[in-house]
């Protein structure tokens, strides 16, 4: 796809080092990629793919953004505050009921000025096609989106060339998809949060559409920290979420950082090891469970 993306964040983001927690997980090295720190909109992951699927929409003609997600959704919010940077309308269409109190990042969105659309039962994407304007995929994922993750690879390989592992949380697969295209299968691990129902093949579909075939086999991602589901906190999630603060005064939030935190200190790897720190700092404030 011959788009150019647009500048929405800063970059690079730092890559800083995290000491007291290595020593605490027993790691040789331990690095955290700040791409909490992107500058638009509070912060996050999601900042590098909406360059480019903001630029298609623009490229399209679009004066409005769709996308869909849960309550707490950091797409969204990221949605939200790249359609006003922009000058553009946007919609978000979001899982379930309206609830009877507005937290965390739905305070953003609203900010924001977007128009929130409650989905309730009906599946997101039926009711984000029933809205006029450019419909961007759930958490922003495409395999030309991904391309924000190879940019973010690159990064990190001129900032730490001889690195070992990136652990990086699984949600729509975007992320990690552009990771392994650029590192490979062997110096990436996802942590699967639960929001796809099959992780893998997500991101090994997403890779053969990027033209970077990668079996479903070879990929690492571990699955065994979803729990009770994508919305819910475990115990070792809760344990990760203190650590971090506790250790580097770094807050990671209930459903992606936490999880692949969990799923790291299960499973530590040898070597220079990067934690990509994807954002979700204002979900802390809308989690039930917190």
């Amino acid at each position: 796809m011959d788009i150019t993306p647009i500048a929405l964040g800063t970059w690079p983001t730092p890559l800083e080092p995290a000491p007291r927690l290595s020593t605490a997980l027993g790691l040789d090295e331990l690095w955290f990629k700040r791409d909490d720190l992107t500058g638009l909109g509070g912060g996050g992951n999601k900042v590098r793919k909406l360059q480019y699927t903001c630029a298609q929409a623009l490229h399209e003609g679009a004066t409005t953004l769709v996308t869909t997600g849960a309550p707490q959704s950091n797409h969204a919010r990221l949605t939200a505050a790249a359609a006003a940077r922009l000058g553009l309308e946007c919609v978000l269409v979001l899982r379930g009921d309206e609830p009877p109190a507005v937290r965390g990042n739905l305070i953003l969105d609203r900010l924001a000025g977007a128009r929130i659309v409650w989905a309730g039962d009906a599946p997101l994407d039926e009711v984000a096609a029933a809205q006029p304007g450019f419909v961007i995929p759930f958490g922003g994922t495409s395999a030309f989106s991904a391309l924000g993750y190879v940019d973010c690879a690159r990064e990190l390989t001129a900032q730490l060339p001889d690195l070992s592992t990136v652990v990086v949380a699984v949600g729509s697969g975007g992320t990690m998809a552009g990771l392994v295209a650029a590192l490979g299968p062997a110096r990436v691990f996802g942590v699967d949060t639960g929001a796809l129902p099959d992780a893998r093949g997500t991101v090994a579909a997403l890779l053969d559409a990027m033209g970077v075939p990668v079996k479903p086999g070879e990929l690492q991602i571990d699955g065994s920290h979803v729990g009770a589901g994508y919305a819910e906190l475990t115990r070792p999630v809760q344990e990760a979420l203190s650590l971090a603060a506790r250790t580097e005064g770094l807050f990671l939030d209930p459903t992606y950082t936490g999880r692949a935190l969990a799923g790291l200190r299960a499973s530590p790897p040898d070597g220079k090891v990067v934690f990509l720190h994807s954002g979700g700092l204002p979900g802390l404030f809308g989690h039930p469970a917190l």
